[in-house]
């Protein structure tokens, strides 16, 4: 078995799904000759052909409506956005239909679509191409959204949201695609969602992220580790709904938390959990929440983009800073 990266996985899912499910539709911008802008989806119209594999206009609006039909009529389409700055065209079709139609006919129609993009700075590329605004969609009553951090679960992530009946909005952290590479055995085997995953266990301070920020806050807990302080870190993996049992558990058990998100600080889902925490776990804090974060401002051109993003030192003031409390 050879070790592969995330967007290889992503290739992987859909091949397996797309083998074993004749209703799987894909589309979008380019997935077709070229194999999607970062090849992900490269080899499936050769293997599908074009009535399952269709290349699109330059019309996110047209990519979510065509979509959207195709889901209520019975098939699973798994349509791309290039990058999640483009898929701003489609909120209409997201928000006002995708989201709403299980709830609009009673439960007598479903939606089972999943919106894919990659999302994220730190690629050198302009602003449209870096958008972290993940707590757009999880505001949405009737989304699901979620981000895979690794091959392995980008492989059984995926798969899970393409079996599930309703809307997922489906984020691929541009900067892990060719990161690191894992073992995926082709198994079909999904992942739970709903699920927060604990990647490290530790009992002095929990650190809770997301996306391509487990790259840093694994480095952050390695540098912890080394001065004694044992930091159990979390990957929430699906946004919305979140896994609050996961996270509150966890700080329960060490009493300090903080959250590691590259999107900008305001209205960002870390700000959500933060808040669960101070209404359902404030009497096991042993000081207050902190939060590392991106800025509010327009994600930066190439040459300022690591001022922008958390570093790995910014993760660690934040844990010495919850550290001095008694």
């Amino acid at each position: 078995m050879a070790e592969i990266t995330l967007v290889e996985a992503i290739d992987q899912a859909l091949t397996y799904e797309m083998e074993n499910d004749s209703t799987i539709i894909i589309l979008g911008e380019d997935v077709g000759k070229d194999g999607g802008v970062f090849r992900a989806t490269v080899g499936l119209l050769d293997k599908f052909g074009p009535e399952r594999v269709r290349d699109t206009p330059l019309a996110e609006s047209m990519i979510a409506g065509v979509a959207i039909g195709m889901a209520i009529q019975g098939l699973k389409p798994v349509a791309e956005f290039q990058f999640m700055g483009f898929s701003y065209p489609a909120l209409d079709q997201i928000i006002n239909h995708a989201s709403r139609i299980r709830n609009r006919t009673r439960g007598r129609l479903n939606c089972p679509v999943v919106f894919r993009t990659p999302y994220g700075c730190g690629i050198r590329s302009p602003e449209h191409h870096s958008e972290s605004t993940e707590a757009l969609y999880a505001h949405i009553p009737g989304l699901r959204v979620v981000i895979p951090s690794s091959p392995l679960r980008a492989y059984g992530l995926l798969l899970a949201s393409i079996r599930n009946p309703d809307p997922v909005i489906f984020l691929e952290p541009s900067r892990l695609y060719r990161w690191a590479k894992q073992d995926v055995p082709n198994d079909g085997k999904a992942l739970p969602l709903d699920t927060c995953f604990t990647l490290r266990v530790g009992n002095d301070v929990t650190l809770v992220t997301w996306g391509a920020m487990i790259k840093e806050t694994l480095a952050a807990a390695n540098t912890l580790a080394k001065e004694g302080i044992h930091a159990e870190v979390i990957d929430v993996a699906t946004i919305k709904p979140l896994d609050l049992e996961t996270i509150l558990a966890s700080v329960e058990k060490t009493g300090r938390c903080v959250i590691i998100h590259e999107a900008p600080r305001e209205g960002g889902v870390g700000a959500t959990i933060s808040a669960h925490i101070a209404e359902h776990g404030l009497m096991f804090l042993k000081s207050p929440v902190q939060r590392v974060t991106g800025y509010d401002t327009i994600v930066p051109y190439a040459r300022l983009e690591h001022f922008y993003l958390p570093s790995e030192n910014d993760i660690l003031s934040a844990v010495q800073y919850t550290m001095e409390y008694a």
